[in-house]
């Protein structure tokens, strides 16, 4: 793979990160400027998860029949279209349909960072650049998050509109055509869900993710209406999780090329289970700082241990693979939110125990399973 081209991926990565975490953090903003319940305005979070899960399914199979480069350069123009919209949306309506145009088209560019990544680079140095490229989204959601403390939360919409629009130029420029890698358009699912440790795989994917979600997108939630913290805090709280997140999948992806992926997947779930624990009780800012650097750290090393497994699977299953990564976590993400909301709104106690005990299964069934049938 050509440096430029990698350096082109982590970009579009970026941009596609800047404002996914930091929307979150919004939601009590958005919610005062429209006069709505924090609740209502949570939509925003599924309604760009859902769309984004299932067009991801559609993303690695098109890429076999049409050169990568046209399809990313539509997206990318598409996506930061979006974001305009949504930044300069004047009702909640128009926010919703932005964002749910953002998750259609943005859903694009990860897949296709999986698929090159695997093709271009042998096992043993897969991990650390796969690292590398997640770490570059973990940058740019950090950054979005830590301006959502501090400016209009419509900039946080319109900065990655303007930069998707600058990187589309580059990319137009730059980005080489990989039209040799075209042939016809096959659906490789069903021979995907043939393979058991396919299933396995992806079983524990929908899993972990929509325990992820339904506790990460409501924290911004839980520190306004539990903790009574003003939008900085709420933006800085959140934003060390993606702080973490850069250094846990950079380090985690060296980590699971020296000592297996597995050991590192689970290092994650016993990381992101001690986070929960801790937010049952109203913990004093010390210790919240803490626990989101537990929780950011430990979300980072389970993702980029299980991605690099897709990485490892047989070639005629990477492009299914790749897709499935993507529209597994954000469907099962996009119901994480829903469900969490429904929970979290009873009580965030409550809400805390059932998704801790989730992990404590996550755990169990990683040992039990992942161990038999995907190896070290």
């Amino acid at each position: 793979m050509k440096k430029a081209t990698f350096i082109i991926l982590c970009l579009e990565g970026a941009v596609l990160s800047f404002n996914v975490a930091a929307t979150a953090a919004l939601v009590p903003s958005i919610a005062s400027d429209f006069a709505l319940s924090q609740f209502v305005v949570g939509r925003v979070i599924w309604l760009y998860m859902i769309p984004y899960g299932l067009a991801a399914l559609l993303y690695g199979p098109l890429v076999r029949l049409l050169d990568a480069r046209k399809v990313e350069l539509f997206c990318i123009f598409s996506f930061a279209s979006a974001n305009l919209v949504g930044g300069l949306s004047q009702n909640i309506a128009t926010l919703f349909a932005a964002r749910f145009m953002m998750g259609i088209f943005g859903a694009s560019v990860i897949p296709l960072g999986l698929i090159l990544i695997a093709r271009s680079l042998g096992q043993l140095r897969r991990g650390r650049y796969i690292g590398i490229f997640f770490g570059s989204t973990f940058v740019a959601s950090l950054l979005g998050l830590f301006l959502s403390g501090i400016i209009n939360w419509r900039l946080i919409f319109i900065i990655p509109a303007v930069c998707g629009f600058i990187l589309w130029v580059f990319m137009y420029l730059y980005l080489p055509s990989f039209k040799k890698d075209t042939g016809n358009f096959r659906l490789g699912y069903l021979a995907a869900f043939r393979n058991k440790r396919v299933i396995k795989i992806f079983g524990y994917i929908f899993l972990i993710s929509l325990i992820y979600h339904a506790v990460q997108q409501w924290l911004g939630v839980y520190f306004s209406t539990q903790l009574k913290l003003g939008q900085f805090f709420i933006s800085m709280l959140i934003t060390l999780t993606s702080l973490s997140g850069i250094f846990g999948e950079v380090w985690g992806g060296r980590l699971a090329d020296a000592i297996g992926r597995i050991k590192v997947v689970n290092l994650g779930i016993i990381l992101m289970m001690l986070c929960v624990f801790m937010l049952l009780i109203k913990l004093p800012l010390g210790l919240l700082v803490l626990s989101m650097v537990i929780w950011g750290s430990g979300w980072a090393f389970n993702h980029v241990g299980l991605s690099t497994m897709l990485a490892d699977l047989p070639q005629e299953l990477l492009n299914e693979a790749a897709s499935l990564n993507s529209g597994v976590r954000f469907i099962a993400g996009g119901l994480g939110v829903s469900l969490g909301g429904l929970i979290m709104s009873k009580s965030f106690v409550l809400g805390f125990l059932v998704f801790g005990i989730g992990l404590l299964f996550l755990l169990l069934l990683s040992r039990l399973v992942t161990n038999k049938t995907i190896g070290g």
